[in-house]
């Protein structure tokens, strides 16, 4: 085994491509979170117009492979008179795929809640929105902790994908060193166990943050 190998060549560049992807899945996953938590409580909350605007919004991208909209944003919208960076065509693609997956894990979980809760805060004074935003929608963030998680997961997962359009994370950087010097089965396996850990990292803050916010009587149940 060559080990100057992968200490001169395989750790800089992947090295490299893992802060790219660290870039990539961070403000992915916090702007997913937050479109994913305002469609779904528009999806049961939501005035008519809004509500129908957000199935509409969790229909398309979740219909559309994520791939085919990393090529709409970066190569298609120019065609528009928009040029957007590699990076930003992917944390949008990201984002708005991601957020379409988190909204049916919101809106499942605030379906769970008994609209009692509702006609109760109504009761004493509360409005709807305020309702929703201090009551109801802590509670289903909590139960729908789980179901995020994993699309996290899925995240960190498919931001493999962003060197399709020319944004060299990870997954590219191994892409061009393993055609540089034809050793593809080392370099991949590289990245596979990187990105293992980096599955393995999140699911360990996922497990701490579920039992952190737990309430008697609401445990998790471990994925």
């Amino acid at each position: 085994m060559d080990l100057s190998f992968y200490t001169q060549e395989v750790a800089p560049a992947l090295l490299r491509g893992l802060w790219v992807s660290l870039g990539l899945i961070l403000p992915s996953a916090v702007f997913g979170l937050a479109i994913g938590v305002l469609a779904g409580t528009l999806r049961v909350y939501g005035r008519p117009l809004w509500k129908r605007a957000a199935e509409i919004y969790g229909l398309l991208f979740r219909g559309f492979p994520l791939l085919v909209q990393l090529y709409l944003w970066y190569f298609g919208l120019p065609q528009l008179g928009i040029y957007l960076s590699p990076y930003a065509a992917a944390v949008i693609g990201f984002s708005l795929c991601s957020g379409a997956y988190h909204a049916e894990y919101i809106r499942g979980a605030l379906r769970s809640i008994k609209q009692g809760q509702l006609q109760a805060a109504r009761c004493l004074g509360f409005s709807r929105t305020r309702a929703v935003v201090s009551i109801l929608l802590p509670q289903a963030i909590r139960r729908a902790l789980p179901g995020c998680g994993n699309e996290l997961i899925y995240l960190i997962k498919y931001s493999s994908l962003a060197y399709m359009v020319t944004c060299i994370e990870l997954t590219g950087e191994a892409k061009i060193l393993a055609s540089m010097f034809f050793k593809y089965l080392e370099v991949f396996f590289v990245v596979g166990a990187v990105y293992l850990a980096l599955v393995s990292l999140a699911s360990w803050g996922l497990n701490r943050l579920e039992d952190a916010v737990s309430i008697p009587g609401f445990e998790f149940i471990r994925r």
